[in-house]
C-alpha cells in the first residue's frame, strides 16, 4: 500500500502508524489518509469494567497521543453506559457491576488517561462519557431511533455472537453494538468527530458505528484498528504470575511496572518499541541493533521501561524504580530507596515477615526460601555467596544488628549475583 503523503511530500501520521505496525484494519485507506492530512477530531473508547486500565490498553492510549501530537483532537470516551453492559465475550455472560461502582471507575480511569494527552491548545483533548447521551433516552426512543438501523442478520454474523448462540447470549450483551455505534453518531453530531479507532477485536463494533452514522445521513466518517498485542511465546500480553499489569500504582507498583518492561522477551522488544515508544525511527532501530548485538545488556528493554514508567507514573517514580533495579543487585545504594519503593521491590522478589528479634542470617536465608536448609545456608555463607543489604556475610553464625535494618524494618538478602529476597520486621 502506498504512503498517503501531505502536499509537501512529507510522510503523514498514517505513514508513521504503519511503520510502527499499528494499523490492522481500516475503512477506505485513501479517504482515511486524505482525512488525516487536515486536523481531525477522533475518539477512542475505554469501558470501565475494572478500577484501572492495564498495559493492554496502552496501545490505544499512546496512539491517541501520537494523533494529537500530529495536530488531531482526541475525544477520550470512558463508557459510563457501555461499562454497565459489557461487550460480549466468547467465554460467557459478563457480571454486571452496580452503576455506582462503574461511576467510580469512570472517574479513576479518566484520571489515568489525563497524563497522556494535552487538554490545552487548538487540538485540546476532551474527556466524554456516553452515559450523558444514553441515560436520557427512553427504551422506545432507543428502539425507534437506533435499533431500526441495525439488521439482525448482520449482528448475528459477528464472530463472538455466533460463538455464543449455542450457549446463549442475553439481549443485553447482544445490544452492546448498538450502544457503541450510537456513541460515534453522537460524537459526530456534537463535536464533529470523524474518526474512531480501537483494538482489532473491536472492528465489528467500529464498522457498525461507521455504517450507522451513514444510515443517519451524517458523515463521512472513518475508522481503523490497531493489532492485538501478543507475546512471542504465545502467552497473553500484560499478564504476570500475579495477574494483570495495571496502570494504577495501588494495583501494580511503579517498580513492578518497570520490571515488567525490563523482562520483555528479546523476540518482542523491537515490536514493542515501535508500538509504545515515542523515540524516532533512528533511535528505535539503533536500540534494536544494540539489543541484537548485546542481548544480555537489555538496553532496549531498559530504555522502554524508563520511558513508559515515566509516562505512566512520572519521572520521580521512574527514577526510584530504576534505582531499585540497580540497588537490589548490588549496583546502587539501598539506603537511597524510599520505603514504598523498597517494599514494592521486595514484594516482587518475595517478602517474608518476622516478628520479635531478628533471627541469624542463616535462619533468614532458609525462611526466605533462598536456600532449602540451614546446612545449605551455612555453606552459602562459608563459600562467600550470601549477602545482607549488599554486604557479604562471612560468619556462618552471624546475627543482624538492629541498625542494619533499612528504614528501621527491611533487610535485603541475596544469594549469589541475582537471587534475592526481602525480610520485613513486624513490630
Amino acid at each position: 500500500m502506498t504512503d498517503q503523503r501531505d502536499p509537501t511530500g512529507t510522510p503523514t501520521v498514517l505513514d508513521e502508524l504503519r511503520w510502527r505496525g499499528l494499523i490492522q484494519d481500516t475503512t477506505d485507506a485513501v479517504e482515511l489518509g486524505a482525512q488525516l492530512t487536515r486536523p481531525t477530531t477522533f475518539y477512542v473508547g475505554f469501558d470501565p469494567t475494572a478500577p484501572s486500565l492495564h498495559v493492554g490498553h496502552l496501545v490505544q492510549v499512546v496512539t491517541a497521543r501520537r494523533l494529537q501530537q500530529a495536530g488531531h483532537r482526541p475525544l477520550l470516551l470512558v463508557g459510563g453506559a457501555t461499562g454497565q453492559i459489557g461487550d460480549p465475550k466468547e467465554g460467557g455472560e459478563r457480571n454486571l457491576n452496580p452503576p455506582e461502582v462503574v461511576a467510580s471507575w469512570v472517574d479513576r480511569i479518566r484520571g489515568q488517561l489525563a497524563p497522556f494527552v494535552s487538554f490545552d491548545g487548538p487540538a485540546a483533548a476532551l474527556a466524554v462519557n456516553n452515559l450523558d447521551w444514553t441515560s436520557p433516552m427512553s427504551v422506545v426512543e432507543f428502539l425507534r431511533d437506533v435499533g431500526k438501523h441495525f439488521p439482525v442478520n448482520r449482528m448475528l454474523a459477528r464472530e463472538v455472537v455466533r460463538a455464543r448462540l449455542d450457549s446463549g447470549i442475553s439481549f443485553t450483551e447482544f445490544s452492546y453494538q448498538l450502544l457503541q455505534a450510537n456513541d460515534f453518531f453522537e460524537l459526530h453530531r456534537r463535536y464533529g468527530c470523524a474518526l474512531q479507532f480501537g483494538g482489532s477485536d473491536q472492528w465489528g463494533n467500529i464498522t457498525a458505528g461507521v455504517d450507522y452514522v451513514r444510515r443517519r445521513g451524517a458523515g463521512p466518517v472513518h475508522a481503523f484498528t490497531t493489532p492485538l498485542v501478543t507475546r512471542a511465546d504465545g502467552t497473553k500480553f500484560g499478564k504476570t504470575e500475579g495477574g494483570a499489569v495495571w496502570l494504577d500504582a495501588a494495583l501494580t507498583s511503579p517498580y513492578a511496572f518497570y520490571q515488567f518492561w525490563v523482562n520483555v522477551d528479546d523476540r518482542d522488544i523491537g515490536r514493542y518499541l515501535r508500538y509504545f515508544s515515542f523515540r524516532d525511527r533512528d533511535e528505535i532501530e539503533s536500540l534494536e541493533q544494540e539489543s541484537a548485538a548485546r542481548p544480555a545488556a537489555r538496553a532496549a528493554q531498559r530504555a522502554l521501561a524508563q520511558e513508559l514508567t515515566t509516562l505512566v507514573h512520572g519521572a520521580p517514580e521512574a527514577a526510584q524504580a530504576m534505582a531499585a533495579s540497580q540497588a537490589l543487585f548490588g549496583r546502587g545504594s539501598l539506603e537511597e530507596l524510599s520505603p514504598e519503593t523498597l517494599q514494592a521491590a521486595l514484594r516482587e522478589a518475595g517478602l517474608v515477615t518476622v516478628r520479635g528479634e531478628v533471627p541469624a542470617v542463616a535462619v533468614l536465608l532458609k525462611e526466605s526460601g533462598l536456600v532449602g536448609s540451614l546446612n545449605e545456608a551455612r555453606r552459602a555463607i562459608a563459600e562467600g555467596g550470601a549477602y545482607v543489604n549488599n554486604q557479604r556475610v562471612v560468619d556462618v553464625d552471624a546475627a543482624v544488628p538492629t541498625e542494619a535494618l533499612l528504614h528501621g524494618r527491611f533487610l535485603v538478602l541475596r544469594r549469589g549475583k541475582r537471587t534475592f529476597a526481602g525480610v520485613e520486621l513486624a513490630r
